[in-house]
């Protein structure tokens, strides 16, 4: 799979045209997404035609964006002028369909990428896993048998198959950095509040992010400067002056303090997925130890918050049409909707206690690691996993390491950990809020190194 920024070069260097790319891209999608399941909507006709008017930028000389004739898609959730937002839900496609891009689309068409289509993910990103009873369960590109993660299985199993060499996912409590983990791609979830939602179908306010799937650290850091910037569109969308993460990749990091996240961290995992980490920390040299305080009990504030504002989002509908959401979905939704509101402010308070806790934590650590998942990609259709001893379920553990870094927002990239010949595993790198150059840079060294990179289907 060529990634993103090479595809650019050839693009403007006349190498390629952006038409010959996007053309081969629809025809990629074409001979493989009926395995995968990835698109829920290909958007051929104005891709051939926003291809096109890019080679005629170039031609007049032009520059088209950093990102010129680079093929993209997005979890169906964002907003894409003249289609229907599907969420990953059957109601939603009786909705008209939207008049305007959502924020992050229009800025990477903006940047010269070229939008092919909109992608599988659980209904109303509740889910770790992407098997939506609506649309069909997307499918790991390692092991057609396996799951591709979720909320957005779809983004981040386009580019692990080099369907497209870039997407776009929503992250509530780990929605891309699972999915990322266990396609073996990397993931980033931004700093809460740091890109723009305008546009993009939220599940819980205060903890929804968006951001970008890709095969390579340059990609990432490439994609991640094309879409920063304030928004008035967007009420938590930051205010800050741009840092571009691109110019930084190349940077010592000697100075960088790193650790492994321990107790919490370091339970409830499998052998490999705890081998991941150490393969990441023996790279960096890294034997400082760290504890990030009562994360079983963000975790927990976390599960309280997010059921109760999905359920509140949707309240009208689960009680006129609840046969019309996906089973799972619902469930959740109406358990949420039952939570008591003592409960819910108790999580808020809590969750202001632990963002103080954790922001003393990095007065004395720079970078955190630690293991994405538990385990690698469950079956699809499997229910249930052996951790500890104890058979418990897979759809809420999947994120078992991923809720207790949302729930403050932190910026945390998942990195795909080299495993040649076995399925898949992540490795978060977690940073400071507004940090995510940092977490880019030790993840430029670490792919350099060759621990992380693509993990090549199976």
């Amino acid at each position: 799979m060529n990634d993103a920024v090479s595809i650019a070069n050839a693009v403007c260097k006349g190498k390629v045209s952006a038409l010959e790319v996007t053309k081969a891209a629809l025809a990629t999608i074409a001979a493989r997404n009926n395995e995968l399941n990835c698109f829920t909507t290909v958007t051929a006709e104005t891709a051939l035609a926003d291809a096109a008017r890019i080679d005629k930028e170039i031609a007049v000389g032009n520059n088209p964006g950093v990102l010129a004739g680079v093929p993209f898609a997005v979890k169906n959730l964002f907003d894409i002028a003249g289609l229907t937002t599907l969420a990953g839900a059957k109601i939603n496609a009786e909705n008209p369909p939207a008049t305007q891009d959502a924020t992050a689309v229009t800025k990477l068409k903006q940047a010269g990428a070229v939008l092919v289509g909109a992608l599988n993910m659980d209904e109303y990103a509740y889910g770790f896993v992407t098997e939506n009873s609506h649309y069909g369960a997307t499918r790991n590109p390692h092991d057609l048998q396996r799951v591709a993660g979720g909320s957005s299985g779809g983004s981040a199993a386009a580019v692990a198959a080099g369907l497209v060499p870039l997407t776009l996912g929503s992250d509530t409590n780990g929605s891309i950095r699972v999915p990322a983990a266990l396609c073996g791609v990397f993931g980033l979830k931004p700093t809460y509040g740091r890109l723009s939602r305008a546009g993009a179908a939220l599940f819980s306010s205060s903890f929804d992010h968006i951001g970008p799937f890709t095969g390579s650290v340059r990609d990432i850091a490439t994609v991640f400067d094309a879409l920063q910037g304030e928004d008035d569109r967007d009420l938590v969308c930051t205010k800050r002056p741009l840092e571009l993460c691109l110019p930084q990749l190349n940077r010592d990091i000697s100075g960088i303090r790193i650790a492994i996240a321990d107790d919490y961290f370091l339970i409830g995992a499998e052998p490999e997925a705890l081998a991941a980490v150490q393969q990441v920390a023996d790279a960096l040299n890294v034997t400082e130890y760290v504890t990030i305080p009562e994360a079983h009990r963000a975790r927990a504030a976390a599960f309280v918050i997010t059921a109760s504002e999905g359920a509140n989002l949707h309240f009208e509908k689960l009680r006129s049409r609840p046969q019309d959401f996906d089973p799972a979905t619902r469930d959740r939704f109406l358990a949420g909707a039952l939570i008591p509101s003592n409960w819910y402010l108790q999580a808020q308070r809590f969750r202001r206690w632990y963002c103080d806790r954790v922001r003393e934590l990095f007065q004395n650590v720079d970078v955190i690691i630690a293991p994405t998942t538990p385990i690698s990609a469950p079956l699809i259709g499997q229910q249930t996993m052996i951790l500890d001893g104890e058979e418990i379920l897979i759809r809420p553990h999947l994120g078992l390491f991923t809720q207790p870094l949302s729930f403050i927002g932190l910026p945390v990239l998942s990195v795909p950990v080299q495993r040649p010949n076995a399925l898949p595993l992540g490795v978060q790198l977690i940073a400071a809020p507004y940090n995510e150059a940092l977490i880019l840079q030790v993840a430029a060294v670490l792919e350099a190194k060759s621990v992380v990179s693509v993990n090549k289907t199976l």
